[in-house]
């Protein structure tokens, strides 16, 4: 029984309790007014400052400089090093610098060496060996190569050329010269077309006379027999040869 009314009372004061928590003080709070007499103004004065304009140059100095760039080297740069080490020795230079100096001015110097002495191979080339253009005008000392005979048959004094390789006994060469001599007589008369691709059938077909063409088609043979296919001539066929070709040249 006295357990019963202690529960009682306990729930009792707990609602009580809880009833109190939830009253809300109506109390008014009283409102705090600022004017313009409150408001403080910062009155000082204020200085534009700006950054100087050479601040970039203060930090170019090396100790500033925290990553350093590794120089790489060619083998050029090695190259001229050694002889700038070589000459320095050899003349005893000062200093490197007067060393690599004189290195610049020589490599320099041989390379003007080298683009004349191309320039020169160049018109070598294009030029004969008497100096003059090989499709310029023709003079009374002339000299071509034997590759550039059959190119040139209108600038070959043939009559010259065969008596100097007669000279050195080379009869299969002037069984050549005859040959082109021959095709120079006949492109002059207009009796074929000259042209370095054709072949002896292709003049052969051009000649319209036909007892003409029965003496170029023997001498085309003599031809073809000594030079292309590289007999050696004895002095009795060499002579039968020779005294046919000049007969067919002298007919036209």
């Amino acid at each position: 029984m006295n357990k019963l009314l202690y529960i009682a009372f306990l729930l009792t004061w707990m609602t009580a309790s809880s009833q109190d928590s939830l009253v809300v003080d109506t109390t008014t709070v009283a409102k705090i007014i600022f004017t313009e007499k409150d408001i403080q103004i910062d009155s000082l004065s204020m200085e534009a400052r700006s950054f100087e304009t050479t601040i970039k140059e203060k930090y170019k100095s090396d100790e500033f400089v925290y990553e350093q760039k590794v120089s790489k080297e060619n083998w050029w740069s090695r190259f001229k090093e050694w002889l700038s080490d070589f000459f320095r020795r050899l003349f005893n230079f000062s200093s490197d610098d007067v060393s690599m100096k004189f290195v610049e001015v020589l490599i320099k110097v041989l390379a003007v060496l080298l683009i004349v002495f191309v320039i020169y191979l160049i018109v070598k080339a294009i030029m004969n060996g008497e100096g003059q253009w090989i499709f310029g005008k023709s003079s009374d000392k002339k000299v071509i190569h034997h590759e550039d005979v059959e190119k040139n048959i209108h600038l070959i004094d043939f009559e010259k050329l065969i008596k100097d390789t007669l000279k050195s006994g080379e009869k299969r060469l002037s069984i050549r010269y005859y040959y082109l001599w021959l095709l120079k007589k006949m492109a002059e008369k207009n009796i074929i077309e000259w042209d370095v691709e054709k072949t002896n059938t292709d003049y052969l077909y051009e000649i319209k006379e036909e007892t003409f063409k029965t003496k170029f088609a023997y001498v085309s043979y003599l031809y073809n027999y000594s030079w292309y296919g590289e007999f050696e001539l004895d002095e009795e066929t060499f002579l039968k040869a020779k005294a046919a070709f000049e007969k067919t040249i002298h007919s036209i």
